[in-house]
């Protein structure tokens, strides 16, 4: 392999969806870019996502990223030569709680006032778009049908082939061990294979970026958690288009894999930290009880496959996305929560303009770190799944 470049004008930290969207949206703005991955391209966080791509959250901010990606996912073939599997499924969300109404129905509001074509739906209503399921203690239902599904590491591979054409140097099986400052400015990234001088970063590290923050000395609040998915075996009677559905507020979901489903549901954060083992233990038959309630027909199919992947989760579920006021050049793009796939596409402009000393296209102001140092009132993103 040939050596790192001796000086480049930013380093991505990450080769996941955000990295390689931010390496893309510089490198074709003219801007020389080196991205560092310590394992492969999409082998974090991207490499275990859902692949769900939606408009349907509940904050003015998340709607306009969800915008963004659901349009660049749904031209990705064609702009990219890169197929993903893009499916507008929709997304469909169960209201088991009626006290959970009210807020629903101001989401849709907001989400209508976006051109977002969700609406509230009778029981029987949901069912028609979710045949599977068993509508027992469903009160109403959100219904967003141009929500969508792909594939992370085909558009993981579609980003870092644009960058490279567009001159940008993407390096696999480097770790990034410190980063090397002159007062408040970055002068060089020091990594397992050498120096590299730079003036600016890009942290999109995911679940390791609290770490990359401490190298440049910006504290990013952003915590580790394991989440648990399962395959099933063959369906009977599986439908050809089978929505994302999720129970509220138990955030169980399910969605089409191959001829069963991928579920999963969220027992509570644990402790923190990088444990990627897949451990049934107490959350299937959790899960298993969920889902004969919800998805009574999954019951025969039975489990083919589990494995466990990272959150990178702030403290309020929102993602933290901006440039330091304390080190000079050095951007976060981090904190997703489990949304990063989708918003890749919004947030690889909103770093390359950051960059460039561009008003951002959409105001990203709330994402800014220092909400947390100011206590800041900022709306939590109540559809988290």
């Amino acid at each position: 392999m040939e050596p790192l470049p001796e000086r480049t004008d930013v380093v991505v930290i990450g080769g996941g969806i955000i990295g390689v969207a931010c390496a893309y949206r510089l490198a074709a703005a003219g801007v020389s870019v080196l991205v560092l991955e310590r394992d492969s391209l999409g082998a974090g966080s991207t490499a275990k996502a859902a692949g769900g791509i939606r408009s349907s959250f509940t904050t003015r901010v998340n709607i306009e990223i969800g915008l963004r990606g659901l349009a660049e996912y749904a031209s990705f073939a064609e702009t990219y030569g890169t197929e993903i599997d893009f499916r507008r499924d929709g997304y469909l969300y169960l209201i088991t709680d009626p006290a959970d109404l009210p807020g629903f129905e101001r989401c849709v509001g907001l989400q209508n006032s976006y051109g977002v074509r969700s609406r509230l739906v009778e029981p029987a209503e949901a069912r028609r778009f979710s045949p599977l399921i068993d509508t027992e203690g469903v009160v109403a239902a959100l219904w967003s049908p141009e929500d969508a599904k792909a594939t992370p590491d085909s558009a993981v591979q579609g980003y870092a082939r644009a960058a490279r054409g567009h001159g940008a140097v993407l390096r696999t099986g480097v770790e990034v061990v410190g980063i090397e400052r002159d007062g408040d400015e970055i002068t060089g990234v020091r990594t397992s294979d050498g120096l590299v001088r730079t003036n600016a970063v890009v942290c999109a590290a995911g679940a390791w970026s609290g770490r990359v923050g401490e190298f440049a000395g910006v504290e990013l609040p952003v915590r580790p958690f394991r989440r648990q998915v399962v395959f099933t075996g063959p369906v009977m009677d599986l439908p050809e288009s089978v929505p994302l559905t999720i129970e509220m507020p138990s955030a169980f979901y399910f969605h089409r894999e191959g001829l069963g489903l991928a579920m999963s549901f969220c027992d509570g954060d644990g402790d923190p930290g990088f444990d990627t083992r897949y451990q049934p233990g107490d959350w299937l038959p959790k899960l298993a009880e969920i889902a004969a309630r919800r998805v009574p027909g999954v019951v025969d199919a039975g489990i083919r496959s589990g494995w466990a992947g990272l959150y990178e989760v702030t403290p309020d579920r929102n993602q933290i996305v901006g440039e330091s006021v304390q080190v000079s050049r050095f951007f976060y793009a981090t904190g997703f929560s489990g949304h990063g796939f989708q918003m890749g596409p919004a947030v690889g402009e909103l770093v390359r303009d950051l960059y460039l000393g561009r008003a951002p296209s959409i105001d990203i102001t709330e994402l800014d770190v220092r909400r947390f140092a100011d206590d800041r009132a900022v709306t939590r993103e109540h559809n988290i799944v």
